[in-house]
């Protein structure tokens, strides 16, 4: 009781060292994590508890790759902290926004996917918080960074918190860890705090075994989640994978080259590969189309501006399954637009390896590398993640980064398929036709 008579909330808390340096920082972009078990969602909470009470009318937003684990992680202990006797604050299930007394609000939110995004579009937050932000890739987080603005006087703040490994580990890596800042990126507004278990000593005396739990773990994983170690990326599908080997200024392609494009089609994203492979057999992706909610024409359309003359056409045999609506199928659309497609019939693994022996690096040089300018493949092939159910294959969510890994592993399919020598290719109504040996037919 205070001496008024009005009751008032007492915060429970001994931050560790850590999370008091957490607390104190005035960074603009403020990340805090490594290992797992550093009480990083628990000093999550209380910071933004802290700044709700201490700064009256401010808006601040949390959020989390999921509703299930914002529920769990985060709105239940904050129920059970600020809506009871007395009450902090009230807390609404259908705004998914808890309101304090003193006019501050905390909004709840995920981001599942890309759409997500929507929810938070031209609105205005002083402070905005993403628990496990190496769960979403980086064109999320920069969605949300353009949030963070107001009229008020407020200095705003997004703070972070992370583990290795995950989708978003090349940004947070690249910001946070390495400091490679690009066009208007300024060093001095990120700052990142390591924290680790064993910075954590009430979960060292609640769960002693924890630790001998993460030490079990298989060497990438030990190395990520015990030590917070950041060079080592558990996840990651093409861990071969290295910019700085990859990828390469544009230059003057030769005449000699076969060209290849290779498709991956839906409505919600066209990807569209342009290849093409040099006499000596290395490939170069020098150019690409990574654009959504394309109906077919439009979509050949794209692809027919940038398709050389002879070039190899590459789509996946689901672009002829039929409609039951028009009795045809896609690939007969684009053929109507001028785009006449070679059908494969992907096998996922297989294809995976042999995209992954296009990528490894023999003396130095990789047999494939991929024009600078081709930024969505680049960013994609980074941030790919393994299955956790099919060690072999990709993950298929965030579904975003599939569509020109898919592309690339079709051209990589296709080529593992046919003889290496390149015929002259001739495009006609039915399709990509070989003058010799082989005959692909749409």
């Amino acid at each position: 009781m205070q001496n008024d008579g009005t009751e008032r909330l007492i915060l429970d808390m001994k931050p560790s060292a850590k999370q008091r340096e957490f607390f104190l920082s005035e960074a603009k972009f403020t990340a805090y994590g490594g290992a797992r078990g550093g009480g990083k969602s628990f000093a999550l909470r209380y910071k933004l508890i802290l700044l709700c009470l201490g700064y009256p009318g401010i808006r601040v937003l949390l959020v989390r790759r999921s509703y299930p684990e914002l529920r769990e992680n985060h709105i239940r202990p904050l129920c059970a902290l600020l809506c009871g006797k007395p009450a902090a604050a009230v807390y609404s299930e259908r705004d998914k926004c808890f309101a304090f007394s003193c006019g501050s609000h905390l909004q709840m939110g995920y981001l599942a996917g890309h759409g997500d995004l929507l929810r938070y579009q031209g609105q205005e937050y002083d402070v905005i918080a993403i628990d496990e932000a190496t769960q979403i890739d980086e064109q999320m987080f920069q969605a949300l960074s353009a949030s963070l603005r107001g009229a008020n006087r407020f200095p705003k703040r997004m703070y972070l918190t992370c583990n290795p490994g995950g989708v978003g580990h090349g940004w947070v890596k690249r910001l946070f860890i390495d400091r490679e800042y690009r066009g208007a990126e300024n060093p001095a507004d990120y700052r990142f705090i390591p924290a680790g278990i064993y910075d954590n000593e009430a979960l060292m005396r609640a769960d002693p075994d924890y630790v001998k739990r993460l030490e079990n773990l298989p060497e990438g994983l030990r190395a990520a989640w015990l030590y917070g170690r950041w060079d080592v990326f558990s996840g990651q599908f093409f861990p071969e994978f290295d910019e700085r080997r990859h990828v390469c200024e544009p230059f003057s392609l030769p005449s000699s080259a076969a060209h290849y494009c290779a498709v991956d089609y839906g409505l919600d994203m066209l990807a569209a590969l342009f290849i093409a492979v040099l006499p000596d057999g290395h490939a170069y992706v020098y150019d690409e189309i990574y654009a959504s909610d394309l109906i077919v024409s439009t979509a050949a359309a794209k692809i027919r501006e940038k398709l050389p003359e002879r070039a190899v056409v590459i789509a996946p045999s689901d672009l002829w399954s039929r409609s039951r609506d028009s009795g045809r199928s896609a690939a007969e659309l684009f053929a109507d637009g001028g785009v006449y497609f070679t059908k494969i019939v992907p096998d996922r693994v297989n294809g995976w390896l042999a995209l992954k022996e296009w990528l490894m690096v023999t003396n130095g040089t990789p047999r494939l590398r991929i024009f600078r300018g081709c930024r969505n493949l680049i960013r994609c092939l980074a941030q790919l993640m393994y299955d956790e159910r099919r060690p072999n294959d990709a993950a298929v969510e965030p579904h975003e980064l599939t569509h020109a890994p898919d592309a690339l592993r079709y051209f990589a399919s296709f080529r593992q398929a046919v003889p290496p020598a390149e015929p002259t290719l001739l495009r006609g109504r039915n399709g990509i036709k070989k003058t010799e040996r082989n005959r692909y037919e749409f």
